[in-house]
């Protein structure tokens, strides 16, 4: 019987088969609005089930499916009587277990191909036009459908382009539906989702809200918890969730690490604390983090340094506010951080996952820690954060804040941390995020680092004379998650406002460069 009541003990679980876009193909069945989770092609047939999976999605992959060593499938999941949609490889995998022919045909396609509907197109396709534009990526086709399955598209070098078998719920597509370039490339996931599922769109802001509430209150109980507010997007949702859970329970603990930029202290007492009614605790605890820190340079030894760094920043205000609220008060012994979905994918939380970087609110927590996590916004993705704060009033310009790393600037230093170089950061940095308001760019970006090559050296003619100053890097990115994203290509006349103002005000930098590379293969952060 098919389940029409999706929550996240019963996700729609994307199987990752290698591929590039196998997090997008998570986050559209979320644009959905129906919860989704990544697993590795490597997790056994019992395990998969065993998550009480809505529905399965079969990802696309680099290798062909006939060569030796080939990512595979346990065969019991096509029965299983799961909802299952293949996709390029996964489509190809399928046919191929089921008794269906794949092969290289000797043609291949790539890019913008137009695909042809037959016998009306079937449930994934429904209600669109009988030819449409969609994105292929293969050398292989299936030449022959499975027994049982009727193929609904084709294209001029793919006859089986497509195919279904409605009886049990197993349907596939050469294509990539989850990518922009293919015109109904949604409408065919949602049709998956709903129709071929039977699932209902249920995953929203205020079901994220009502489920995450009442999970932070079964583990909380009558305890007291701190927050480690950074004045972030993902921080301050995840303390303003807690806070509608529990109230007067959570107290936030701003750390003013001497690693913020220009501004950013000021703005969280000021609009974030005054809009929420939360109450916040600043310490300052910038001497601390720049003597644990000097003569470091390597960037995972920062990482690690700074998120031990906060740990004990909080434990210390922990026993602060215990001693303020005498014996009879109730023991702090929750820390909430607003840890997210990428950040446990690239940490090698993620089942499967690679270790890309480590991450304070992941990877990085010493092995000591005094407090048990709750982590409200682990399974979400930004968009939807966002979409959370909003629904909790979290003001505006926080909830639209660009995307700020926990470690700061400590991490946009290339070099050894030092206050003098911070300050030389926080300067261009600034001057950088005002033209990007002014030119009215703020959301058109996902985010605009700025780095400091504070251990290269550059010659420059400054005043009519030579110089010897640091180069500042520009590192403007659009993306939908930070899984992927691209360069963004800012207007020159921006470009120009913002290395004159940087050169002729910041007497130590001498030069401003661009960097244009996409992730991957560069990541967003340089360290």
């Amino acid at each position: 019987m098919l389940k029409n009541n999706p929550d996240s003990s019963s996700p729609v679980l994307v199987i990752d088969m290698g591929a590039q876009y196998a997090q997008l193909i998570a986050r559209r069945v979320r644009e959905a609005h129906v919860y989704s989770e990544i697993v590795p092609h490597t997790m056994d047939a019992e395990k998969i089930l065993a998550k009480n999976p809505a529905a399965i999605i079969i990802s696309g992959g680099p290798s062909s499916v006939y060569a030796q060593g080939a990512p595979s499938i346990d065969s019991a999941i096509f029965s299983a009587g799961v909802p299952i949609l293949g996709i390029c490889y996964g489509f190809q995998l399928m046919a191929r277990t089921l008794g269906g022919q794949v092969g290289r045909t000797g043609t291949r396609e790539y890019g913008h191909t137009q695909a042809k509907l037959q016998d009306g197109g079937g449930c994934l396709f429904a209600g669109t036009p009988l030819e449409q534009t969609v994105w292929m990526s293969h050398g292989d086709s299936v030449i022959k459908a499975p027994e049982g399955f009727k193929v609904t598209a084709a294209t001029e070098q793919t006859p089986v382009a497509a195919f279904e078998d409605s009886t049990r719920h197993l349907y596939g597509l050469q294509w990539h539906p989850e990518v922009l370039h293919s015109q109904y490339g949604q409408r065919a996931l949602e049709h998956f989702l709903y129709n071929g599922a039977g699932l209902q769109p249920t995953w929203t802001a205020d079901s994220i809200i009502d489920t995450q509430i009442e999970k932070i209150r079964r583990q909380v109980g009558n305890a007291r918890v701190i927050c480690g507010l950074s004045g972030g997007v993902d921080s301050s949702v995840a303390a303003a969730l807690v806070h509608k859970a529990i109230g007067d329970q959570l107290t936030c603990i701003f750390v003013d690490h001497g690693l913020l930029r220009a501004g950013e202290r000021e703005q969280v007492e000021r609009d974030y604390a005054a809009s929420t009614g939360i109450k916040i605790v600043t310490v300052d605890e910038s001497e601390r983090f720049l003597t644990a820190l000097a003569g470091v340079s390597e960037p995972e030894a920062k990482r690690k340094i700074i998120g031990r760094e906060f740990i004990r920043s909080f434990e210390a205000a922990q026993r602060a506010l215990v001693k303020e609220a005498g014996e009879s008060g109730e023991e702090i012994k929750f820390l909430v951080q607003g840890t997210l979905y990428p950040d446990v994918v690239e940490s090698g939380g993620g089942e499967g996952a690679a270790n890309i970087k480590s991450h304070h609110n992941v990877g990085g927590l010493p092995e000591d820690l005094n407090f048990e996590l709750i982590e409200p916004l682990r399974t979400l993705f930004k968009d939807e954060v966002r979409e959370i704060g909003l629904a909790l009033g979290v003001p505006e310009q926080i909830v639209w804040r660009q995307p700020f790393p926990g470690p700061g600037l400590g991490i946009r230093i290339i070099g050894e941390i030092t206050a003098k170089r911070l300050e030389i950061l926080r300067a261009a940095d600034k001057i950088a995020r005002e033209e990007l308001t002014a030119a009215g760019l703020d959301r058109d970006i996902w985010q605009c680092p700025v780095v400091l090559l504070a251990d290269v050296r550059s010659v420059g003619v400054q005043g009519d004379g030579r110089t010897y100053g640091h180069p500042i890097v520009l590192r403007p990115v659009s993306s939908e998650d930070a899984m992927t994203a691209d360069w963004s290509r800012l207007p020159y006349e921006v470009l120009a406002k913002i290395s004159n103002r940087i050169t002729n005000s910041v007497p130590e930098v001498n030069r401003v460069v661009l960097d244009c590379t996409s992730k991957p293969p560069g990541t967003i952060e340089w360290e």
